[in-house]
């Protein structure tokens, strides 16, 4: 008889994302984007391959500085309860900044199938999340649409569009953002780090 040794293991839920429907109040998001409007925009790139067809999108990085340091606790606690329903990664760090993100309907903003992690420092990605800073009636079009198997022609897992909707995911989750066709969308994204998978 084959006997396979197994060791024991608790079970997570993998695929599965978390959000929080009214994860920032008015208050909090008007402060955002105030201190967001000082900052100098930059051009959005991707790693490897053809980013005018990958992607189209303007960002600012939000420093890790005094003036943010709340914006980071604040979305730190809520990957950490997340991490801790669904995932249980070994999270240890948010090495990299907030990114902030406007997607226009003027230029069919967009960010094709992709995932968060990669080489070098990407391979420390473990969980991603998104801020949803706009109204959903400034736009249209726009929506983030997760693949959690099945068939590439859908259907897809879409976020809640809700202002103030922080939402969470496994960095290695294929995600997009559908194009923008009129107004604009904005909104945060930021990846907490941990040791690699094992």
């Amino acid at each position: 008889m084959k006997v396979n040794y197994t060791f024991e293991q608790k079970e997570t839920d993998s695929q599965n994302y978390y959000f929080y429907k009214n994860g920032f109040s008015v208050a909090e998001l008007k402060k955002i984007e105030l201190g967001v409007a000082k900052i100098e925009f930059q051009k959005a790139t991707i790693v490897g391959g053809d980013v005018e067809k990958q992607r189209s999108s303007r960002i600012k990085w939000i420093p890790q500085s005094t003036e943010w340091w709340w914006l980071y606790e604040k979305l730190a606690n809520y990957a950490k309860e997340a991490n801790n329903s669904l995932w249980e990664f070994d999270l240890q760090s948010i090495p990299e900044q907030i990114q902030y993100t406007e997607y226009l309907g003027t230029n069919k903003g967009h960010y094709d199938w992709h995932a968060d992690i990669g080489p070098g420092m990407l391979s420390q990605r473990k969980v991603s999340i998104t801020v949803q800073l706009s109204h959903p009636d400034e736009y249209e079009g726009g929506d983030l649409e997760l693949f959690r198997g099945g068939s590439m022609n859908g259907p897809f897992e879409k976020a809640e569009r809700n202002q103030g909707c922080v939402f969470l995911f496994p960095s290695y989750t294929m995600h997009r953002v559908t194009p923008v066709t009129k107004g604009i969308r904005k909104s945060f994204v930021l990846w907490l780090g941990g040791g690699h998978y094992r």
